[in-house]
Parts: C-alpha cells; sequence; structure tokens
C-alpha cells in the first residue's frame, strides 16, 4: 500500500474552481510526510496543483510526490508568500520565512487573485509537512 501511488484528479476545472495544495516542510520530510500532510487536508476534494517555495519546490520528496501524483508544480517566490496574507500565523515559520504559514500562503498564490483558503494548514503525523488548500475562483464568479 505505497501512499504515494495513489492518483489524485488531475484537474478539479469545468464549473469548478481548481484547487491547489500548498506545502510547507522540514528539510527532512519523506515523500510519505508529504502525502500524508496532502491527505489529512484534502479530506476527499479532488486538488488540481501543488506548491511550495521556490527554494522547496526541486526537492526529491516533492518531486516524487508530484510525479506520483500526477501534479502540476508551482514554485511560488518568497516575496509573493510574504505578501499574502494567512490564517495562521506561526511565530516560528513568521521569523524563519516571513510570513505566517508557508502551506496557506503558497496555495493561495497558486491559486491567483481572489483566491479562497478552503483548508487551513493541517500538520503531517511525523510533524515534518503542512499543507493547506485554496480555491480559485470559478469561471463563472469572474463575469
Amino acid at each position: 500500500q505505497d501512499r504515494v501511488a495513489g492518483r489524485l484528479s488531475d484537474r478539479a476545472m469545468g464549473c469548478h474552481a481548481m484547487i491547489w495544495a500548498g506545502f510547507g516542510f522540514r528539510h527532512g520530510a519523506t515523500v510519505d510526510s508529504l502525502c500524508d500532510a496532502l491527505d489529512r487536508a484534502r479530506a476527499g476534494r479532488a486538488v488540481g496543483g501543488i506548491a511550495t517555495l521556490a527554494d522547496k519546490a526541486g526537492t526529491p520528496a516533492f518531486r516524487a510526490l508530484a510525479g506520483a501524483r500526477a501534479l502540476p508544480v508551482l514554485a511560488v517566490s518568497p516575496d509573493a508568500a510574504e505578501a499574502t496574507k494567512t490564517q495562521t500565523n506561526s511565530a516560528r515559520v513568521m521569523a524563519e520565512r516571513q510570513t505566517g504559514s508557508v502551506a496557506e500562503a503558497t496555495a493561495l498564490c497558486a491559486a491567483g487573485p481572489g483566491a479562497t483558503l478552503v483548508q487551513a494548514r493541517v500538520v503531517s503525523a511525523d510533524r515534518m509537512a503542512t499543507c493547506a488548500l485554496a480555491e480559485a475562483p470559478s469561471e463563472r464568479n469572474k463575469e
């Protein structure tokens, strides 16, 4: 039962808005850490892409998650994450990354202007990764 082998829907589009999963994670996070955080956050919702800070997007565990789940990756710039208001405000993360939650900030940045946080950050069981979900405005709502 390889947790990575489960495949999420490639798109949550159509008349529904796309949901992006944003991640924050520690240096030693594994693919299992990321999978656990994603599965806890999505709670059955389809996810169309994953995002994290640019300096973490190329890590082996994150790339493995993207490949195994066939999801596109968006690398978010630190400036964009810093400029994004988050629901969670971790003092440790604020001191290190100048945002209250990397997971929430990257999810919101990936989903684009007008995005809504649909799941505040959740923490993996091993406490190595966090994941939050944000939804882009639907096409119908843009009219």
